[in-house]
C-alpha cells in the first residue's frame, strides 16, 4: 500500500504537468475545394463541393462527407472525408485527405487521380 501511494505522489504531477494533450481543435467548414485529374484525357479541374452533396465530376461521383480545417494557431493543414464512386467499378474510395500528406491516402487509379486543396 505505501508503495501506491508513492508512486501516486510521484506519478501525478509528471502527469497534470506534462505536455500529454494531444486533443486538436478543428475549424468545420461548409466547401472542400478539390482538384481532378483526368490522365486519359490530359486534364486537371479544380471543383467546388459543399459538405453532404453529391458532384458528378468526369466519370466520378463524388461525395464531401466533412472537410475541417486545423487550427488556426497551428500549419495550416486541411482534412476531408471524401466517397468517390464510378458507375462501372462502384465505390472506388472512401477514407480522409490530407493537404499536407498528399501521398499519405490519396485516390489514384487508372484514370484519375484526386487531392485536396483546401476547405472553405
Amino acid at each position: 500500500m505505501r508503495i501506491l501511494k508513492k508512486l501516486f505522489f510521484v506519478l501525478t504531477p509528471l502527469f497534470l504537468f506534462s505536455n500529454t494533450n494531444s486533443a486538436f481543435a478543428y475549424i468545420e467548414k461548409d466547401t472542400a475545394i478539390i482538384r481532378v485529374m483526368n490522365k486519359a484525357a490530359g486534364k486537371t479541374q479544380q471543383i467546388s463541393i459543399p459538405v453532404g452533396k453529391n458532384t458528378k465530376v468526369e466519370g466520378l461521383d463524388i461525395l464531401v462527407r466533412n472537410c475541417k480545417q486545423s487550427d488556426p494557431f497551428d500549419a495550416e493543414n486541411y482534412f476531408v472525408f471524401l466517397e468517390i464512386y464510378t458507375k462501372t467499378d462502384g465505390r472506388i474510395f472512401s477514407g480522409w485527405m490530407n493537404r499536407n500528406e498528399p501521398g499519405e491516402n490519396p485516390l489514384q487509379n487508372d484514370t484519375y487521380d484526386v487531392w485536396i486543396e483546401k476547405c472553405e
